[in-house]
């Protein structure tokens, strides 16, 4: 029996995030809440206020507003706790013209990498976010006018390993946690107040076992290295911590426990890849097989086992899985696929994909489906069959990467 209820039980998964508009909430002394996309942070001081994040660019003027409701002193700081778009966009519009804009050392990496795939990163992210995005947009835009555009920031402080910032009578610690969503990614600790605004260091949704790497498209995230972010902040011995997405998490010993079990969860996943992978196990084999015990169950709402199985793999190992000599070569299975089907007949095939999803294996009717309908894109059966197998698949869904997933698929088929 566990001393507390599970974070990923009782907290709002990703479907409930919304974007900003509400007024801020005074979630700690002096520490106010903006929520959007990703929370920002206001922490008022006698010489002046810190913020933490900053929301997309259409994000900015309503955080400006909350904030300036609360306090006009000058804004000294604007502290990113990672990369992100969401984190960073609204930057213009919530500093002032003199803030100190300052991040980890790796934030050059990921605006790089951001700007070179920043077509790819918006199209593969649109089936998700699109709808939530231009809510929040339509909402602001009846407050504030058009939207300003997306900040790219350039901080003016950046440190490695962990800075001290010191302004009146708050001292703040900031630790690089480079296993979070970015290798940029870091905390902001308020040791005299024992409160950590982690921003996503754990990933998007508290409780739940992160993703190592992205539906959207993303670099890997070393396992190990995300196991020594959460030991690194567990030991600050936190009482409250604010994160990137809804409430506080507070108390020390269900904090402590709630990381305990995450770390222990991903290195748990890690080991047992490594074992399979040593043992001679196919990546797809190890997938189906490994899950967490129950004493480690986290939520799976965001991340999954098997994806961070499979991210795990690639990132020691690469894409070759020495399962075929045609790995190797440029040529895609689309035309293998269309030869076999040439001989075995579009009939028989979809016959065999409607008997799977019967047996309960909506997988595989929709592999034999695609097969069809990637060689007879008007097939009308083929899209039935894939229409009917991602319904199926959707019923049994609770990660919100996976249903927007399927949700699109399925709007395509229909």
């Amino acid at each position: 029996m566990t001393p507390y209820e599970p974070a990923y039980l009782s907290r709002p998964g990703a479907d409930e995030i919304v974007g900003a508009g509400a007024p801020a909430e005074q979630v700690s002394p002096g520490i106010w809440l903006s929520p959007g996309l990703s929370n920002s942070y206001l922490l008022t001081t006698d010489e002046g206020r810190i913020v933490v994040n900053t929301g997309m660019g259409f994000e900015g003027p309503v955080h400006r507003a909350n904030y300036d409701a609360i306090s006009t002193a000058p804004i000294r700081y604007v502290i990113l706790t990672q990369g992100h778009v969401d984190h960073v966009g609204g930057i213009d519009t919530v500093a002032d013209p003199d803030s100190e804009i300052v991040a980890q050392a790796n934030w050059q990496t990921w605006r790089h990498d951001n700007e070179r795939l920043s077509a790819f990163r918006a199209r593969n992210s649109a089936f998700a976010w699109l709808d939530k995005v231009i809510a929040t947009i339509e909402g602001t835009t009846e407050r504030f006018g058009p939207p300003p555009p997306q900040s790219v920031p350039n901080p003016t402080v950046v440190f490695d390993d962990e800075l001290i910032i010191e302004l009146g009578g708050r001292t703040l610690q900031l630790i690089s946690t480079p296993g979070g969503e970015t290798t940029d990614s870091l905390v902001v600790w308020l040791p005299d107040e024992e409160v950590c605004l982690c921003g996503n260091v754990f990933g998007a949704l508290f409780g739940h076992i992160p993703n190592l790497v992205t539906v959207r498209g993303d670099r890997y995230r070393d396992a190990l290295t995300v196991v020594e972010s959460i030991d690194r902040v567990r030991a600050l011995g936190a009482q409250t911590l604010l994160t990137g997405h809804f409430g506080p998490i507070v108390g020390k010993d269900r904090i402590e426990w709630e990381l305990t079990r995450l770390r222990d969860a991903v290195k748990y996943i890690h080991d047992r890849t490594v074992e399979g992978m040593n043992a001679g196990k196919d990546v797809h084999t190890l997938m189906r097989e490994i899950e967490l015990p129950p004493e480690l169950e986290v939520g799976q709402g965001y991340g999954t086992v098997r994806w961070n199985v499979r991210a795990i793999w690639e990132n020691y190992a690469g894409w070759f899985h020495h399962r075929s000599t045609a790995e190797l070569y440029a040529q895609s299975t689309d035309p293998a696929e269309a030869d076999l089907l040439e001989l075995a007949g579009a009939g028989p095939v979809l016959d065999r994909a409607r008997a799977l999803l019967h047996a309960g294996e909506p997988v595989r009717a929709v592999q034999l489906a695609e097969i069809v309908n990637r060689a007879e894109p008007e097939n009308k059966e083929a899209k039935q069959v894939s229409l009917a197998a991602h319904q199926a698949l959707l019923r049994d869904s609770s990660n919100f990467w996976e249903a927007a997933w399927l949700r699109k698929r399925i709007e395509g088929l229909t």
